[in-house]
């Protein structure tokens, strides 16, 4: 658990924004989200807005945040698809034939890279490239498989193995589908979204970011692939993870900052301090108490947070969720 003594939008040049769950989910604005990141952008910060979704153009990514209120050009948003392309580009020849598993947003992104998009393994690609579309066929799927087990490099634009779903359970994502070729090639695929490093290399080389900040909602792809690009990261609890999971979350799924949403790039943030009493952050201490720990004080629930963060995160073995229930339940913040 870091601290900044200045507003994270003046200490991070370029903040590289996950989309769902962060400024919007499915098509509806986070409350706030618009308001905190003209804030961030008059304060001098740049917006990059990063996704694992392959599907969408940027220019059609671009046309839904001005839907939700957010001002933003193609050139702001970078995919897993122009991350898969790149990473595609520098294995291949010039000019490859690259068998599409996906859909236009993949296309356009391999195009920009000079290759050329097909779709039948007769036509002996140099690559295979899949990513989750809505619609994809068996048979493609299938060319796809015949293409890998020809000798083909595989590529993924990323491996979620889950997508958000119109009910209460979530749909399978790419990952599932990539599993298919797998099982029946033997051959694994080289993932090129989060929380792999191509796609965070891909935003950082776009917006020449000299300190960029990671802001998401997941653990397993935002926060893990900020760690694994080298970046500092701010988890916001407008998506998917909540209060507990990151208390329990193993080292690599550590954030450096929290907020309750994108307010926190607004803000300075308090570094949590121990000593031989505990773990003190602002008017919150924290300390273990036999198997639980324990929290006294009062203040900023957020600034509790902080102080029970450091003290379950003293070990690199995860707290037990027992351990931290209680505390939880003293600031009032919510978990599953």
């Amino acid at each position: 658990m870091k601290g900044c003594d200045r507003p994270l939008s003046e200490a991070y040049d370029v903040a590289l924004l996950d989309l769902d769950g962060v400024v919007y989910v499915g098509r509806r604005p986070v409350p706030g989200a618009a308001e905190s990141l003209g804030k961030a952008r008059a304060a001098g910060q740049r917006l990059a807005f990063v996704t694992n979704n392959a599907s969408r153009t940027p220019s059609a990514v671009a046309a839904l945040l001005s839907d939700v209120g957010v001002p933003a050009s193609a050139e702001d948003v970078v995919t897993s698809a122009q991350a898969a392309a790149r990473l595609i580009a520098e294995r291949v020849p010039a000019g490859s034939k690259v068998l599409v598993v996906g859909g236009t947003g993949l296309r356009q992104a391999l195009y920009a890279e000079g290759l050329r998009p097909v779709s039948t393994a007769s036509e002996h690609p140099a690559a295979v490239v899949q990513g989750f579309a809505p619609g994809i066929s068996y048979d493609l799927i299938s060319e796809g498989a015949q293409a890998v087990g020809g000798g083909a490099l595989f590529v993924g634009s990323n491996a979620d193995l889950t997508i958000p779903g119109g009910g209460a359970r979530p749909n399978p994502g790419n990952g599932a589908l990539l599993g298919v070729i797998t099982s029946s090639t033997g051959v694994e695929p080289i993932i090129a979204g989060k929380p792999e490093r191509p796609l965070h290399q891909e935003s950082v080389r776009r917006t020449g970011a000299r300190r960029p900040l990671v802001v998401g909602d997941r653990l397993d792809t935002d926060i893990e692939g900020a760690r694994n690009g080298g970046a500092d990261s701010l988890l916001v609890f407008t998506g998917v993870t909540d209060h507990l999971q990151v208390l329990t979350a193993p080292p690599d799924r550590r954030p450096s900052f929290l907020a309750p949403d994108l307010t926190g790039l607004l803000v300075a943030h308090p570094e949590p301090v121990r000593d031989g009493e505990g773990h003190h952050c602002r008017g919150w201490t924290a300390r273990a108490d036999g198997g639980a720990i324990g929290l006294t004080g009062s203040g900023d629930p957020y600034d509790g947070l902080r102080a029970l963060a450091s003290a379950a995160w003293e070990s690199d073995a995860p707290r037990p969720a027992e351990a931290l229930t209680g505390a939880l339940d003293t600031l009032g913040l919510a978990y599953h």
